[in-house]
């Protein structure tokens, strides 16, 4: 007659039962010593601290860039002033250049966000409601594979292909075409920041499509809505809080970009990031810089807030109605 097998229950009453559990009732045990009971209703906080450490620094450094953009400089000493003056934010509004680059900023941040909407959304409903595996794993390379890849890295190799002598060009000529002036100009920095851009648009709107039954979506055919009438007055308008987010998102990062518009535009197509950069770094004038990028803040938070002012953030599914 076979032996029955052990009972678990007498193994770990003698001790014997595996490793692995004596090791995680040891760590419970740790865990209960450095962080006791007492203790655990502050644990929400503790989770917060790093997040709040980390705005704090970032409120301390908006504090510097305010107390600076208020110092003129001194020509004669080339360091800031210790008098408080608004010389820095009129000299933006006295040379039209800064307005100009301000609303090419706008303008562009505007053009990016809305063709990176106009083609991540389709993409993402691709990955969503496609019913090939093959063709999800492709569409979820093709997305991944730019992050491996750095956004000045890309930008080089836009010149490269964009170029004069690049990719396009030749086979512009060997066609017995006339070659483009592709690069440096405006539309080369809108595309290659939407080249940027896009994946963060299509990563933020797979949620907010993976979210609607697809239930919805048949009964609205079964009604007798045509697909295209489903995807616009069904789809569209539940999607709304991933399209909300990808539009927040790709705006200001778009509103903030340096690199594309320094290394795409060639110095004729600059954002205001560049002229923050030269400010600081070429012409030596703390205070202007500081003022331009007080200015950005400003007017970036002042669009978020709008957005969300219409909105609502119950569209992002913050608690609340939204509007």
């Amino acid at each position: 007659m076979p032996a029955a097998p052990p009972d678990p229950t007498k193994r770990m009453s003698h001790g014997r039962y595996p490793i692995s559990w004596r090791l995680l009732d040891q760590l419970e045990a740790m865990a209960a010593f450095l962080w006791p009971a007492r203790l655990r209703r502050l644990t929400p906080w503790a989770l917060l601290a790093p997040a709040l450490l980390l705005v704090g620094v970032l409120v301390i450094g908006l504090g510097y860039m305010v107390e600076y953009s208020l110092h003129e400089l001194d020509l004669a000493t080339y360091r800031l002033k210790d008098a408080y003056s608004l010389a820095n934010y009129q000299t933006i509004l006295d040379r039209p250049v800064y307005l100009r680059v301000l609303e090419r900023t706008l303008l562009g941040s505007v053009l990016v966000t809305a063709i990176c909407l106009f083609f991540a959304f389709p993409y993402a409903y691709a990955i969503v409601r496609t019913q090939s595996a093959a063709l999800r794993k492709f569409l979820l390379i093709a997305l991944f594979l730019p992050f491996f890849i750095g956004q000045v890295v890309r930008a080089y190799g836009w010149l490269i292909v964009l170029g004069r002598e690049g990719l396009v060009n030749s086979a512009l000529a060997g066609l017995g075409l006339p070659g483009l002036d592709l690069l440096f100009n405006y539309p080369a920095v809108i595309f290659g920041l939407v080249q940027y851009m896009l994946p963060f648009a299509i990563l933020l709107l797979v949620p907010a499509i993976a979210a609607i039954p697809e239930d919805i979506e048949l009964a609205s055919e079964g009604l007798g809505a045509p697909w295209g009438a489903t995807f616009r007055h069904v789809v569209i308008p539940m999607a709304r809080p991933g399209l909300i987010g990808a539009s927040v998102v790709v705006f200001t990062l778009t509103l903030t970009d340096f690199a594309m518009p320094e290394i795409l535009g060639g110095g004729t197509s600059d954002f205001i990031a560049s002229a923050i950069y030269d400010s600081f770094f070429q012409i030596s004038n703390p205070g202007l810089g500081a003022a331009l990028s007080m200015l950005l803040v400003t007017l970036g938070s002042l669009i978020v807030a709008t957005v969300f002012l219409i909105a609502g953030t119950g569209t992002l599914g913050v608690r609340g109605a939204a509007k």
